[in-house]
């Protein structure tokens, strides 16, 4: 039986050992997800100054803070704009070619990145205004990098080291982290030295001087740099030979361009493909019976992990700066000022993200094409789910400060066993067992699906974390169900994130032919085995 991966260049791809070309592809592709992370999760360094510099409320015992819609506008309209990208890219990397809208996305993402920094207007309502429409676009651009790059990555690398190439893609996410959590300690320490100030009890004017409104600035706008500097690069990359054999249907120039990237000489084939693709009845849409007998469990179950995981994932991010306060990590807003709040604030993320964000996604990039997907998607969710309730259940216990290292250490395991598990495996999977002319579809839809756990995560966690005094919780909120009952919600997500894993297949050690069933109902053609 003849199929599509019986290809002469996709048996050489397949088999192909660990190149140059294979890193120079992690590089490229990697710098677009440093910046994907740094704009995506620098915001939560930065909002506390926001509030502090354009919403200060002469007299307040308490340092100005974002109005509960503005603080959700602007944590989470990136994550809106991602999700439309995810969608609108996704689909356009399988009709046009993931080539051809791959520079669009990088250089949107870097215009926005310093049109961020740049958000200005007569009044806080229209600096916020235009800092959410840029950080809309933004997260658009963001949006498109996510099923480009995976699928991008997949179609390049062998099937032997697949899992770890597109890991390590994404594992850039780490380093992006890392570099704005970095970033913002050197500027902000920068700034606190040169322009002295008394914390706000102090000096509630005084607190936040001037020049603090050119630090939020600053780092928004550095994270263009990197995704800049790999641009041309991106550009040199030829299609890959998948789509272009198999979508675009033109298997000499598929042959052509691998032989370049590969070294070594390859057979061109199109009589082959042309009858493949004539006789195959493989050749069905998203939309259809078809599809839905084949794939729908499989797309199912990337959704919903992808979904329940970023629920969880990015509440973590984006409300654990007011977990190190509540466990007095962070001193009172009140006994700091602005620019050294930053500074604190990016120290504890840096921390994180160091001690166990970093190391979590290496261990997936080192160890997933040896354990496997399943299991190690498997691991994490369970893991998590486990420190969650650790944290959640005893929180008393941890909030007094001769335990918060203990309480520090758990929240950090949940972040590892978060990136050496879902956070990796969902992107990868998906990647991985659709056909090559709905694979970029297929993995924007489940990254839309995580993003859309993320708004909710976002959006959600802003008002569910609250403290239940209404007293106690922060100016311009309702009172919530305070942080230990949001930490006992999160446990049960990742819970059912478990649960939901059983949907996905293992794709370890397997052609994406053979994963996405594009041998079945083709012809038979005597090919010679190469």
């Amino acid at each position: 039986m003849a199929s599509s991966g019986n290809l002469q260049v996709f048996k050489a791809l397949d088999g192909a050992k660990t190149q140059w070309y294979h890193f120079t592809a992690i590089v490229i592709a990697g710098m677009g997800f440093f910046t994907d992370a740094y704009d995506l999760f620098c915001i939560s360094l930065v909002t506390k100054m926001l509030g502090r510099i354009y919403y200060h409320t002469p007299g307040s015992p308490k340092p100005g803070s974002l109005p509960p819609n503005v603080s959700a506008a602007v944590n989470g309209v990136a994550l809106v704009g991602t999700l439309v990208g995810q969608l609108f890219f996704g689909w356009l990397g399988d009709k046009l070619g993931r080539k051809k809208v791959y520079g669009i996305t990088l250089m949107l993402m870097c215009l926005c990145s310093i049109a961020s920094g740049l958000s200005f207007g007569s009044n806080p309502t229209m600096v916020m205004s235009t800092l959410c429409f840029f950080r809309f676009w933004l997260g658009f651009g963001i949006g498109g990098d996510y099923p480009l790059s995976a699928t991008i990555m997949s179609e390049y690398s062998n099937k032997k080291t697949r899992g770890g190439f597109i890991a390590a893609v994404f594992a850039m996410q780490g380093f992006g982290i890392l570099g704005g959590g970095i970033f913002a300690i050197i500027i902000s320490s920068v700034f606190d030295a040169k322009f002295k100030a008394l914390s706000y009890e102090v000096d509630p004017i005084g607190s936040t001087v001037p020049e603090a409104d050119y630090v939020w600035r600053i780092i928004l706008m550095v994270g263009a740099v990197p995704a800049i500097l790999t641009y041309y690069w991106r550009m040199k990359m030829p299609e890959t030979a998948r789509y272009t054999a198999l979508v675009a249907k033109n298997a000499n120039k598929a042959a052509e361009d691998m032989s370049k990237v590969l070294q070594m000489e390859i057979k061109p084939e199109q009589q082959k493909i042309n009858q493949v693709v004539e006789k195959s009845g493989n050749s069905f849409g998203l939309f259809t019976k078809e599809f839905l007998k084949r794939h729908g469990l499989h797309l199912l179950g990337t959704t919903t992990t992808w979904f329940l995981l970023d629920i969880a994932y990015y509440s973590q991010n984006l409300f654990q700066k007011d977990i190190f306060t509540a466990i007095g990590w962070i001193p009172a807003a009140k006994k700091m000022n602005a620019i050294h709040e930053v500074y604190r604030i990016a120290r504890a993320q840096t921390l994180i993200a160091l001690c166990s964000t970093v190391p979590g996604y290496w261990f997936t990039v080192f160890l997933i094409d040896k354990i496997g997907r399943f299991k190690i998607q498997l691991l994490g969710f369970s893991m998590m789910t486990i420190f969650m309730f650790a944290l959640a259940i005893p929180y008393n216990h941890w909030t007094h400060p001769q335990n918060n290292i203990g309480f520090v250490l758990l929240y950090s395991l949940t972040f590892f066993f978060a990136n050496f598990g879902p956070n990796a495996t969902t992107f990868v999977v998906p990647a991985e067992i659709f056909p090559a002319r709905l694979r970029s579809t297929c993995h924007g839809i489940s990254a839309a699906s995580g993003k859309l756990g993320a708004i909710v995560g976002a959006f959600g966690f802003l008002y569910l974390a609250q403290n239940q005094d209404p007293a106690k919780a922060d100016a311009g909120y309702p009172a919530g169900i305070g942080v230990k009952n949001a930490l006992i919600v999160l446990g049960v997500i990742n819970f059912l994130g478990t649960l939901c894993t059983f949907l996905v297949p293992e794709s370890n050690g397997k052609s994406l032919e053979e994963m996405s069933r594009e041998n079945e109902d083709e012809p038979t053609v005597v090919v010679s085995q190469v």
